[in-house]
């Protein structure tokens, strides 16, 4: 049926009718609408949608069952009024079954147990009227052989009817609106069941919704078989699905079933895959009534779960049932016999499990657990409290509260069995720490029951009345962790529709309207402080009856403990000296027993130790004890720590002290030594070197003397500590002590002792010590036990014996021929040892070849010298030595010889010997002279000495000498000798040779005879022409150019003038200048090479003979030839287009070698044309050059022509001449823009333009110019940030500019490129380009606040709410919040960093919008006055965006207190007539102030009443003030008083050194609170002296006390920044922790923290991965993108990726013109594209595509069949697209783009499915092949129109990024968290080891030495004070009476402080 509304006239009314359209189709359907409406057949009218869609045929087909038309004239036409259409808002099937999945929030398989407890509340639901045993069976078959696996849940209780059965299928049908029966007249209503204790009322199935979640999220199918009681019929309901999806593709009514009624045991209607059924069936009968529950298709995960934590869900199972299975007492196993009452009926929840064998069948019954925690709880608790709680709207509680007490050494409360264990952090500690985690922990107080059943996710952590008082508290805190609970609700509490949470539990009973009552059965009790009094009571009672505690007393200290393993309990611990024990106190010093330890310890108390921070005495639940065993002297200080509860506290102290005395004995007393062979050495003996020590013989003996066999007997399974005797001598020496012998004897119990051999090896000399010592076998200690163990010492000397031997003493290394030598004698003992020669001993020496003598002898101590030895004989020259052996012999001795090998060298120089000795010697002239010296000794040894220079001085020729140092000889050569000899005779020269550095020796003179040489002298050159012509040496020769010079002759000639016969080797050292080839025989025979004449006129050549350092030389000068051709220069080879050359062409006749001649003429100019492609003629000129004999031409210009080589061809009667110039470009004039980025041109205001624009500078012809002179210039009506705003062109002319940013609003702008050359401007190309918002960048900062508020010092901030507004103007939410701060300071001014207090938003709440960030709760200062507010936002890492500075004023806060500026120093004051020593107060101004000091009474008047009252509020005598009142009045104005002056009479009353107080009170009568007074004490003494001594020391307390509060503020700050940096170091471990878990998730594996370097390898591993996929040929589109935005969604090309590359081409050719097309989401932002581009850009705006419901399947399947069996694999093109972004509507653009285009393999395939396609009366769309065709979808293919290009060819779509790379992206963004998280992590634990080494500084040590000493100091001034009475009584003023006799009461003493202990 459809609905049609007439809207055609605007003026008539609506009018509508209905019509089938089930017969119809669309002509039949108009022709209805014509008729009903009258409709004239010539009348033009549409029929739209409500959407506006044409109804064509095709539309038509498609309009679905109740849909409603438009008639209109046109489409585009408004409604005249509003109408109606009906639609159809049936929830989806997913509704149903996938509601769970959802609901059961819990992680992971923990959600099971709640849904299987929806299915058993149903059956408890079901059962609760039974009379009998309520049995409720959940059945898990999960073996293969029963069929498919399934859960069943069956009970025995009342079933359901089909009505029933009916109501349950219904989703959320509650009970309340259920109706029972088919008849109205047998509808029952739901009656509430009467309240019973613990609401065990069954009444648990509720919201009709549970269990059809429970099913769905167990399994995909579930089987409902029921049947009621005394009804016959069995009815069955099966949901699937599957049978959901099903009938919602065949357009069926979804939430329609049927319902199978049956008779019992029937199971023919059950397949073979579900035959476990007919098991089920089959027990169907004889049962009254039943209801089974079959789930089937239960997920895998869920089997693996059931089957492998089938202990645990069931225990959960048993928890949440516990007092259904247990009755309302629970499971309590303690009692003997349980409770029974014959009135409940007893309820069996069985479980059972099958599976595949061998593993046999499981089954549980739930009343068996007894590990669930209500159990643990019940059968833990030592008492309970119960009470029960009233709402006001008639909700009721039963609570119990039960207590775990604690025995002696660990807590009882129990574990819970869910959590994961915490790790044991010490086996000795015992859980003894005393910390509140031990017991409940963390752990809420109650858990909480609805109608008695559990509901799992709430729990509520406490009352007022269960919590431990803030003030005034009796009972450990711990008793208050020691306590668990349950609450059980009735059904006024609301809980979800999963009951796994309660609505408003809490919320209520925390309501001040609701009543608590203790008692098992309360009442309603008239005031709620009685439950708190007696639960304090009974908490009492428990805590004094039940705890097993220990009292720990006298607190010593704070200390750390490295003992304990786990660094978290290494600190704090608190020493105690004493604790209180069962009654009995154990001190320090005590002596105890141990029991239960190994060994039994016996020994004194060192301390008791608590962990945590206690300054105080405390109870706690154990603790250690440290012991020091006894006797100290056996255990050697030994201390263990042990639990308290190990103390033996049966033993007696008499017991422990004769265990100790008799350990005394094991102890060694002292050594006793004996000598065996009798050979004892006496103490001080003196005996000879070598003598014989020992044997010895050691045994260590107690206290009485008897041998204790060498041990420590300790106890123990060690046998005690093994003892050996340690044996040294020691030899005192010069150089110290040195340990001869060191031997280590041990017990040798055959020997009944320690044995040492016989020693013979003391054989050095001096002083000695034996010590024998006793040692630990372990570690060789002497000390044991803080003593010296027994010992022995022997001293002794040993000393040297007779002369035996003697040793020669060291000689020179090298020893000279004649020079005299000493030779030293040691004389020694038979031990090698020095003693003194005997008086009569004469030495011997011998030595072969050699002559020795010595002068004498002398003896010096142990040294025997023989003085003045020579030796004389023939050595070895130059310097080697010869070895001989000097024999020394000393008779009388018993080692009388010793040979010596000494090395002889030559001796001293004595005289000077050359070589040859022939006079003279014959030297020829040219040639050197060769000599050879040597140095000889007296001996006639050649000898070398330093400084042995010898030198030869010969006349005309320089000095020579030879270095003779080294070898003693040497050569001297002379330069070569070059004299003049006349006439062939020789020449006479002397030779002096000489040592001049040794005068003594004489010089030596021979003479020299210089000969004539036959050396050639001269050379000389000739022509031989028709005469012989000589070549004088420098001569110059003209010669025709290009000639030839010939008969060239030369001759030599020696030093006689004699002819030099000219042989080969003479003529090879002949060399010219002019050719390198010569001829050799020509010059053997005298003859030159000819010469070639230079081809170049008038140029010199310069030609050379030479031979050795002989020459001869001529000049050739060249003239020119006959004229040959016309040479054209120019003057340069380039000229730019449109110049003239810069200087003339010259024009010249040469001959054959380009010589110039001289044949021009003046009148040949007439004569001369010039001719080339372009030229300009019109300014050409031929001018005559008389100086040259050449023509000049000018004016030459080329106007037009390419640019290149240029030919210019000059004529002059038969000569022409071409020439080649190059022409370049012009002058530059313009600029032209050759590449740049795409245009129009948008941009994101602050982004810069990734393409360069390249500019060209072009001459006015267009040619591209390369002046490099020309500077290009970016101008721009925006600003815009390049690299260079202007840039000179680069040698091709070229200038490049890359836009790094924009940054203006958005508008159009141009960017104009201008030169500039020699100052003159040259136009250049201008671009525009849009300016567009950038959404994602943060622009301003907009904050909302209550401009209203008032700000109160101390106060909280109203809520600021900050909005980033983007460049666009949108809201910004992608940034981190913790990047976004408010900035707080004192002042209007910009503080130091240091006074600025940052703070952060917090997160958003629900009600709050979601596009802001909130500053909540935020404090305000504490001072009054204006201060400033700033917001920041940090981005993009450095930049950071400020917002506006809001001043605001902070006002005092309520006025509370009277007080001055500041605190003026304690007076002290007497009653002398002296005003100076009476005056308490001068000068001070009060004001009424708020708490934080801040003046607050600016509106305020009144008085200030002074009055004195005594400080310790005993009756005493107060002194008076001036004018003997007691009180004094004052005048307040404007909150504000100023005093003067105030002081006490002369002679006042008051008692000598008392305490006094000044009490300043405001009155105020508009204050409506009280005014806290302002209170200042003072001394009040009776004389001057004392007065002014206790002012000082009040003063000086004044100081200390400020000194401590400073410190005190210290203290609390640095413990502050502590907790921060700790929680700070947690924080990042946490984030630390989670990255790394994240990174698992993304095949990250990294089990432990990784190092900074690590991490950085791994990213760059990840990167060059990255790049290296993103260097890999990839196919992209083409087609350039210059539109972005918020608005834009992109370009079609851009948008989709094809991974098949034929699929592509062809996809992107059937797009063809769609490819550029941009997709806009809005209209206007589609239309300011269209303006932008000036209409040239295509686009398409997203909010016009009319959005096609519903994808249609393939046109072969119809219905979800096949119709036939389609060829070629056909697809939907739109299908194979892959959108990397906005998937959703790119989805939609390409849908309307491709529509129902079909992609099949080939052509072939595409003709036959379309065939088949129509043949079954079907529309075929367009089809394409992977080949390339095309088939439309009017059935048209072939040409060239059907048949797509080469892909090449084509703009295709891009191929898609492989998912790996995706992947890798992932894991380096993850890497990236993770590498700042770790430098964080290493950064916070770097500052928090800081902060603590700081804390642990010695200046912070010595500050709290500081300190303590001041507080030290305070109470030396506290007690003076308290000390400063002089008399007892108090002083009146005259005839005031008698004394009071008042005994002045002691001040009280503070408590010391404790420690600073940071």
């Amino acid at each position: 049926m459809i609905r049609v509304y007439d809207c055609r006239s605007e003026s008539r009314e609506i009018r509508k009718i209905t019509v089938d359209t089930r017969s119809l189709n669309l002509n039949g359907f108009l022709q209805v609408v014509r008729k009903n409406f009258a409709i004239a057949s010539h009348e033009l009218f549409v029929l739209v949608t409500t959407d506006r869609t044409v109804v064509d045929s095709n539309k038509f087909e498609e309009l679905q069952d109740g849909c409603t038309l438009y008639l209109l004239r046109h489409s585009g036409q408004a409604l005249p009024a509003a109408t109606q259409e009906d639609i159809n808002f049936v929830p989806h099937y997913n509704t149903l079954i996938e509601s769970g999945t959802y609901e059961y929030f819990a992680e992971g398989q923990k959600s099971l147990p709640c849904s299987l407890a929806e299915l058993v509340d149903n059956a408890l639901s079901a059962t609760a009227n039974n009379r009998e045993t309520r049995t409720i069976e959940i059945r898990m078959l999960f073996d293969k052989v029963f069929g498919k696996p399934a859960v069943i849940v069956l009970d025995n209780g009342c079933g359901m009817t089909s009505k029933q059965l009916n109501n349950w299928a219904r989703y959320r049908l509650s009970k309340f609106a259920r109706e029972n029966s088919t008849f109205e007249s047998e509808k029952e209503k739901y009656v509430r069941p009467a309240p019973i204790p613990r609401s065990l009322n069954s009444d648990i199935s509720f919201f009709g919704v549970g269990g059809k979640r429970a099913v769905f999220h167990i399994g995909d199918s579930v089987r409902m078989i029921c049947k009621p009681a005394d009804f016959p019929d069995v009815h069955e309901l099966v949901l699937s699905k599957e049978e959901f999806k099903k009938k919602e593709q065949n357009k069926e009514d979804v939430y329609k079933g049927t319902i199978l009624n049956r008779k019992p045991g029937d199971s023919s209607h059950v397949t073979d895959d579900e035959r476990f059924l007919r098991d089920v069936i089959a027990e169907e009968t004889g049962k009254e009534s039943f209801t089974a529950v079959v789930i089937t298709g239960v997920c895998p995960e869920h089997i693996d779960y059931l089957k492998q934590h089938f202990d645990g869900w069931t225990r959960e199972l048993a928890h949440i049932y516990h007092y259904y299975i247990h009755g309302v007492d629970g499971n309590d196993l303690r009692s003997s016999c349980k409770k029974s009452d014959n009135s409940e009926v007893k309820i069996d929840i069985l479980v059972t499990l099958r599976e595949k064998p061998p593993k046999s069948p499981r089954v549980k019954n739930l009343r068996e657990v007894a590990d669930d925690m209500q159990s643990l709880y019940i059968n833990a608790a030592a008492s309970k409290f119960e009470f029960g709680a009233f709402t006001s709207n008639g909700g009721r509680v039963d609570g119990v509260v039960r207590y775990h007490p604690f025995l002696y050494d660990r807590e009882t409360y129990p574990r819970d069995p869910y959590a994961a264990l915490a790790p044991v952090d010490d086996d000795d500690f015992e859980n003894e720490s005393g910390s509140l985690n031990q017991a409940r922990g963390k752990r809420d107080i109650f858990e909480c029951y609805w109608n008695g059943r559990l509901i799992p996710y709430t729990t509520v952590s406490e009352f007022d009345w269960c919590s431990r008082p803030v003030k005034g508290a009796t009972l450990p805190e711990e008793c208050y962790f020691r306590i668990s609970g349950v609450l059980f609700t009735n059904d006024k509490f609301l809980v979800n529709a999963s009951k796994l949470k309660f609505m408003d539990l809490e919320l209520k009973l925390k309501s001040k309207e609701t009543i608590f009552s203790p008692g098992s059965n309360p009442q309603k009790p008239s005031k709620r402080g009685n439950i708190q009094k007696e639960f304090t009571q009974w908490l009492q009672n428990c805590h004094e009856k039940c705890d097993k505690q220990v009292k720990f007393l006298s607190y010593i200290e704070t200390i750390t403990r490295t003992d304990m393993s786990t660094k978290r309990l290494q600190h704090p611990w608190a020493a105690f000296s004493s604790i209180e024990l069962d009654g009995k106190i154990y001190k320090t010093g005590q002596v105890v027993k141990s029991q239960k330890t190994l060994p039994i310890l016996y020994g004194s108390v060192v301390r008791f130790l608590l962990h945590g921070t206690h300054d105080c005495d405390v109870y706690a639940t154990g603790g250690q004890v440290e012991i020091r065993r006894e006797p100290k002297a056996l255990y050697d200080k030994v201390t263990k720590i042990i639990p308290i509860s190990k103390i033996d506290r049966t033993v007696t102290d008499e017991s422990i002290m004769k265990h100790i005395e008799s350990d005394i004995d094991k102890l060694p007393e002292k050594l006793s030594v004996t000598w065996p062979e009798g050979n004892v050495w006496p103490k001080n003996a003196v005996c000879p070197a070598g003598s014989p020590f020992g044997p010895l013989k050691v045994e260590i003996l107690n206290r009485n003397g008897h041998p204790i066999s060498s041990r420590i007997n300790t106890g123990g399974q060690k046998m005690g500590i093994k003892l050996s005797i340690l044996f040294k001598i020691i030899h005192h020496g010069l150089k110290g002590d040195k340990e001869v012998v060191c031997l280590v004897a041990p017990y040798v119990a055959a020997n009944q002792g320690h044995w040492f051999r016989k020693i013979e090896t003391l054989t050095n000399l001096g002083s000695y010590t034996l010590k024998l010592n006793t040692v630990l076998n372990e570690g060789g200690s002497t000390v044991y036990g803080d003593k010296q163990l027994p010992s022995f010492e022997l001293k002794f000397t040993v000393k040297e014996g007779a002369a035996e031997s003697f040793t020669v003493g060291a000689l020179s290394s090298t020893l000279r021929v004649g020079v005299p030598f000493n030779i030293p004698l040691q004389i020694k003992d038979r031990y090698k040892h020095p003693t003194a020669p005997p008086p009569t001993l004469q030495p011997v020496l011998e030595c072969s070849d050699l002559e020795l003598t010595y002068e004498s002898v002398i003896c010096n101590g142990t040294t025997f010298i023989i003085k003045g030895v020579k030796a004389k004989g023939k050595v070895q020259n130059y310097q080697q030595s010869k070895s001989y052996d000097l024999k020394v012999s000393l008779p009388g001795l018993k080692n009388d010889m010793q040979t010596i090998p000494v090395s002889l060298l030559p001796g001293s120089p004595h005289s000077l010997h050359v070589k040859p000795d022939t006079d003279p010697i014959k030297v020829e002239n040219g040639n050197q002279a060769a000599f050879n010296v040597e140095v000889h000794d007296v001996a006639g040894n050649i000898t070398a000495n330093p400084k042995q220079i010898v030198r030869c001085q010969i006349p005309g020729l320089p000095l020579v000498v030879a270095d003779c140092s080294s070898s003693g000889a040497g050569q001297l050569m002379t330069k070569s000798i070059n004299v003049i000899i006349k006439n062939g005779e020789p020449h006479m020269l002397k030779a002096e040779f000489d040592l001049p550095s040794m005068k003594h020796i004489a010089p030596v003179v021979i003479n020299l005879k210089v000969m004539p040489s036959s050396r050639i002298s001269q050379l000389k050159l000739f022509c031989q022409g028709e005469e012989k012509l000589e070549l004088k040496n420098e001569d110059r020769i003209e010669w025709q150019a290009g000639g030839l010079l010939q008969n060239l002759f030369y001759k030599l000639y020696d030093e006689s003038v004699a002819d030099v016969r000219i042989t080969a080797e003479i003529a090879s050292s002949i060399k010219v200048n002019w050719t390198p080839d010569v001829n050799q025989r020509s010059l053997v025979g005298g003859r030159l090479p000819d010469v070639q004449v230079p081809t170049q006129a008038m140029e010199e050549h310069f030609y050379q003979v030479s031979y050795q350092d002989l020459s001869s030389s001529f000049t050739i000068v060249p003239l020119p030839d006959e004229p040959a051709r016309l040479k054209a220069t120019l003057p340069q080879n380039t000229l730019k287009l449109g110049e003239v050359f810069s200087g003339h062409i010259t024009l010249e006749l040469v001959d054959q070698y380009d010589n110039v001649t001289r044949g021009l003429t003046p009148a040949c100019v007439k004569s001369m044309t010039v001719e080339a492609e372009g030229l300009d003629a019109s300014s050409i000129t031929f001018k005559w050059q008389e100086s040259s004999s050449s023509v000049a031409v000018t004016g030459v210009r080329f106007h037009s022509g390419s640019l290149g080589p240029r030919e210019i061809c000059f004529n002059y009667s038969t000569y022409t001449e071409r020439v080649i110039v190059k022409l370049t470009a012009g002058v530059p004039s313009q600029l032209k823009l050759v590449s740049g980025p795409e245009q129009p041109l948008q941009i994101l205001n602050g982004h810069g333009i990734p393409t360069p624009f390249l500019v060209q500078l072009c001459d006015e012809w267009g040619n591209p110019s390369p002046d490099q002179r020309v500077v290009v210039e970016l101008r721009s009506t925006i600003k815009v940030s390049t690299n260079v705003m202007s840039q000179p062109v680069d040698a091709e002319g070229k200038a490049s500019f890359t836009v790094n940013g924009v940054k203006g609003t958005k508008g159009y702008y141009q960017l104009e490129f201008r030169g500039s050359f020699n100052s003159k401007p040259i136009p250049g190309p201008s671009v525009n380009l849009t300016v567009i918002p950038d959404p994602n960048k943060p622009a301003q900062l907009q904050v909302n606040y209550n401009t209203s508020a008032t700000f109160c010092a101390g106060g909280t901030f109203p809520v600021f709410s900050v909005m980033v507004v983007s460049d666009e103007g949108s809201p910004i939410t992608t940034f981190n919040p913790a990047d976004l701060s408010m900035l707080l300071w004192e002042g209007v001014s910009s503080p130091s960093t240091s006074g600025i207090t940052e703070l952060k938003c917090n997160k958003p709440m629900e009600n709050e919008n979601k596009d802001r960030f909130y500053f909540r709760n935020k404090p305000i200062p504490e001072r009054a006055g204006k201060h400033t507010i700033q917001f920041l936002l940090r981005f993009d890492q450095t930049e950071v965006l400020h917002g506006a500075k809001m001043i605001i004023n902070v006002v005092a806060n309520q006025a509370v207190k009277l007080g001055p500026g500041s605190q003026p120093p304690t007076p002290a004051v007497s009653y002398s007539t002296d005003i100076s020593s009476r005056v308490l107060v001068e000068n001070m101004t009060l004001k009424i102030m708020d708490k934080f000091g801040n003046s607050a009474g600016h509106n305020l008047n009144g008085k200030v009443v002074v009055s004195i009252r005594c400080a310790d509020e005993q009756s005493r005598s107060l002194p008076l003030f001036e004018g003997k009142t007691s009180t004094v009045q004052m005048s307040l104005n404007k909150g504000s008083v100023h005093i003067n002056r105030l002081a006490i009479m002369e002679n006042s009353p008051g008692e000598n050194g008392i305490r006094y107080i000044v009490v300043l009170k405001a009155e105020v009568p508009i204050c409506a609170s009280s005014l806290a007074p302002f209170e200042l004490p003072f001394h009040f003494y009776n004389d001057v002296d004392n007065r002014r001594k206790m002012a000082e020391l009040s003063r000086k307390k004044d100081e200390l006390s400020a000194a401590v509060a400073r410190n005190e503020k210290t203290r609390h700050t640095l413990m502050e920044l502590r907790g921060a940096l700790t929680t700070q170091v947690q924080n990042t471990y946490n984030k630390e922790s989670a990255l790394k878990d994240e990174l698992n998730r993304i095949n990250v594996r990294i089990t432990q923290s990784l190092p900074i370097q690590d991490i950085e390898n791994l990213l760059k591993e990840k990167t060059a991965e990255v790049e290296r996929i993103d260097k890999m040929p990839r196919r992209v589109c083409s087609i350039s993108n210059n539109f972005s935005g918020p608005d834009v969604i992109g370009m079609v090309g851009h948008l989709a990726f094809i991974s098949d590359n034929d699929a592509a081409a062809v996809i992107s050719w059937q797009l063809g013109s769609d490819m550029d097309c941009v997709i806009t989401r809005t209209t206007e932002a589609a239309n300011r594209i269209h303006h932008d581009s000036a209409g040239t850009q295509q686009v398409m705006a997203f909010d016009s595509i009319f959005v096609q419901q519903g994808d249609r399947s393939l046109p072969h399947i119809s219905n979800g069949h096949k119709l036939f069996d389609p060829p070629g694999h056909p697809v939907y093109a739109k299908d194979l697209l892959i959108f990397p972004h906005e998937q959703q509507k790119c989805k939609i653009v390409f849908k309307t783009l491709l529509g129902n285009t079909i992609l099949m393999d080939d052509l072939d395939s595409a003709t036959a499915y379309r065939k088949e396609v129509v043949r079954n009366k079907i529309y075929c769309p367009t089809i394409l092949t992977r080949k390339g065709h095309r088939v439309d979808s009017r059935g048209k293919f072939g040409g060239v129109q059907n048949r797509a290009p080469p892909i090449h060819k084509l703009k295709v779509l891009g191929a898609p990024l492989p998912r790996h790379y995706y992947l890798l992206k992932e894991q380096i963004d993850v890497l990236c968290q993770y590498r700042s998280a770790v430098v964080k992590r290493e950064q916070a634990e770097s500052d928090l080891n800081n902060h603590l080494a700081s804390l642990n500084s010695p200046q912070m040590n010595q500050k709290e030495r500081e300190i303590e000493e001041i507080k030290r100091q305070l109470e030396d001034i506290d007690r003076q004070l308290a000390s400063a009475t002089v008399r007892q009584g108090k002083r009146g003023p005259e005839n005031t009476g008698e004394p009071s006799g008042v005994v002045t009461k002691r001040p009280r003493q503070t408590p010391r402080d404790p420690p600073l202990g940071f």
